[in-house]
């Protein structure tokens, strides 16, 4: 599984020009499920998510969580963050999960969020979609559940 984390002041997702999903300070997260993904992937990444210290404390350091500042979430569904773009021009997306995959993982994804009692708001799975947002930072952390194995580099 992979997310993209931008933390905000505010986001909103509109599906057919119909609001679908808003929130105030938090964080919008991008997630794409990859075939290969598991309730462990999601076990991971949601774990992450709450409890990353990416928000400011008093002294303006990295220093609290998403559940410490009482923040919100909104979470859209990407495929795209596994697009190959190794050869050729057009992107490859044969890393994603197919939709009947997907979709119950995806599912089980933000049941696992909202089971921290944090607000979580969402897109809708498989359509388009209108992202707007007001970046805070701007602050922007890619994780992915791959990464848990492998060494820690710097």
């Amino acid at each position: 599984m992979r997310v993209v984390l931008q933390r905000v002041k505010s986001a909103s997702v509109s599906v057919h020009g119909n609001v679908s999903g808003a929130i105030g300070a938090g964080l919008l997260v991008f997630a794409a499920i990859h075939d290969n993904d598991s309730s462990q992937d999601i076990e991971y990444i949601a774990d992450k998510i709450i409890n990353m210290r990416i928000f400011a404390d008093d002294n303006g350091r990295f220093d609290r969580s998403l559940r410490e500042v009482d923040g919100s979430l909104l979470v859209v569904s990407q495929f795209t963050l596994y697009a190959d773009t190794r050869r050729g021009r057009r992107p490859s997306f044969t890393g994603s999960a197919p939709s009947v995959i997907a979709r119950p993982l995806f599912s089980d994804f933000i049941s696992k969020l909202e089971s921290f009692n944090i607000i979580v708001e969402t897109g809708k799975f498989g359509e388009m979609m209108e992202i707007q947002l007001v970046n805070d930072g701007p602050v922007t952390i890619i994780v992915d559940s791959n990464d848990r194995h492998m060494p820690r580099h710097y």
